[in-house]
């Protein structure tokens, strides 16, 4: 069985990450294949997948088979920065380019010099820094943030999205040219509810390393629980599947999993209400739930609908409100009302900025 996982990190416990990836399903199988296919050259990957599928995995097993295996690879979450500091974050600073910067700092492309960068989460670049990414990848060189002069470096860009940039591109929230400078392989990962082959052996594998933690000799796996785990759609991925391992080892008896030791969410939400297919247009999906909201409430229902539309587009658009207008055509100064009523914007009566404050007490000195 080829199995990947992530080097020991103390920061793992509290992350969306797969920390383990198989290759046993055929899906995954092909997967593999053609990941050892491209991963010797020097070409741009951008993989593709859903939160908890192992894209990070896939792109360390990309690296360690190329011809940079012996040099850094460094992994970069670009959804985890604000965008006054993503540009420092990645292309470095120099000392006094902004308030707080002591001192000269190099980015992530320089830390990656000569090995792979793998940018997660490539959709939630603002549109300004993908104009000097794009720049970077064409360029082959960085300008920290507060100098002119470029540095020149040798880095090798992985990409991952959980989101279709096609959408994105369309919407206007992600550069055309630069989909296609990252875009020259694809690597599609299949959820795991889509590879089901893999379940098991990972079940096993998670057994393996929690049970050694928490002192456990030998852990069973009873029929019933493997059908159970092997049947359920995960809608977390290999994320949710060893949180689920975890905790049914700290309640299982006797070192022996039963189907009842399994604290399962639920169905996914395609297949509640009777058991609707996966493949069911949107609109049946829909006016279903619409009904089943009709009988259920009496009152109030159009309020209701319309502040979980506008909290679930504002989430999906990563809580940015222009996005959100876009998105849902309606102008921002609608938009934020809503959010206000809804609670997910919350509104400060004393808006005075501190250095506007300050002025005005000068002025009155």
């Amino acid at each position: 069985m080829q199995l990947l996982t992530l080097p020991p990190n103390p920061t793992l416990a509290t992350s969306i990450r797969a920390t383990a990836q198989v290759f046993e399903d055929p899906k995954s199988r092909a997967l593999l294949t053609h990941l050892q296919q491209v991963a010797p050259s020097e070409a741009s990957v951008l993989i593709i997948g859903e939160t908890g599928t192992g894209k990070e995995l896939v792109a360390r097993h990309i690296h360690n088979l190329s011809g940079r295996r012996d040099r850094p690879f460094v992994a970069v979450n670009c959804g985890a920065f604000s965008e006054s500091l993503v540009e420092a974050e990645l292309f470095g600073h120099e000392k006094g380019a902004f308030t707080g910067a002591l001192g000269a700092k190099a980015g992530w492309f320089e830390a990656a010099d000569g090995g792979t960068l793998f940018l997660d989460e490539i959709g939630d670049l603002p549109m300004a820094i993908q104009v000097k990414l794009l720049r970077v990848l064409q360029e082959r060189e960085v300008v920290r943030l507060g100098s002119r002069k470029g540095i020149p470096i040798d880095v090798r860009v992985l990409a991952a999205t959980n989101v279709q940039l096609e959408k994105a591109i369309n919407a206007g929230h992600f550069r055309e040219d630069l989909y296609y400078r990252l875009n020259v392989v694809t690597l599609q990962l299949p959820a795991l509810r889509e590879r089901r082959g893999d379940i098991l052996p990972l079940v096993r594998h998670f057994i393996g390393t929690y049970g050694r933690r928490l002192g456990f000799e030998t852990v069973g796996l009873s029929d019933a629980a493997a059908r159970k785990l092997a049947e359920y759609d995960w809608p977390g991925n290999i994320r949710e599947l060893e949180n689920v391992i975890h905790h049914t080892l700290l309640v299982c008896q006797d070192e022996r999993i039963e189907a009842a030791d399994l604290r399962l969410p639920g169905l996914r939400p395609e297949r509640l209400d009777g058991g609707a297919a996966a493949d069911e247009p949107l609109e049946a999906q829909l006016e279903r739930a619409f009904l089943r909201l009709f009988s259920e409430r009496r009152s109030h229902v159009h309020e209701q609908v319309e502040s979980l539309l506008v909290r679930e587009a504002y989430q999906f658009c990563h809580a940015n409100q222009v996005h959100t207008s876009d998105l849902l055509g309606l102008s921002r100064n609608i938009v934020r009302a809503r959010l206000i009523a809804a609670g997910e914007l919350v509104v400060n009566k004393r808006r005075t900025p501190a250095p506007l404050a300050s002025r005005i007490v000068r002025l009155s000195i």
